[in-house]
């Protein structure tokens, strides 16, 4: 076999691997219920800030710490502990999107999308007027 011909399978071999690790790492949209029967795997949950519960970050403890309380789209409310500072705005966000696995009762997120009111509108719903 010539030097081209093994560099070339060599090459083809890495891609192969390259591609199952990224395929292994693709995390899929949940809720709360769904990402409790899978513990270990990465989902990304939507839902709301439950504004009732207490939202703890305390930064001269753990800067990269913050707990809150979320209810996703199916009405399930979860203990969220974010590994991360907490995100400005937080309180105004509209929904949030978690990243992130379930360990037992509690999710614990790596990171977070928020969706804030939009500055167009005042933070208010859009209505339409129909005739």
């Amino acid at each position: 076999m010539k030097k081209v011909h093994i560099l070339g399978i060599i090459l083809i071999a890495v891609a192969i691997g390259a591609i199952f690790t990224t395929l292994n790492n693709t995390s899929t949209y949940a809720d709360f219920t769904e990402a409790a029967k899978n513990p270990g795997s990465e989902f990304h949950v939507v839902g709301k800030l439950n504004k009732e519960k207490e939202a703890v970050y305390e930064p001269k403890v753990d800067a990269n710490l913050f707990t809150f309380y979320m209810i996703d789209n199916k009405g399930v409310e979860s203990k969220v502990i974010l590994h991360k500072n907490k995100p400005q705005d937080f309180k105004s966000s509209e929904q949030i999107v978690l990243i992130g696995q379930m360990q037992g009762q509690e999710f614990h997120a790596s990171d977070i999308l928020m969706k804030c009111p939009s500055k167009y509108n005042d933070g208010k719903p859009e209505e339409t007027a129909s005739k």
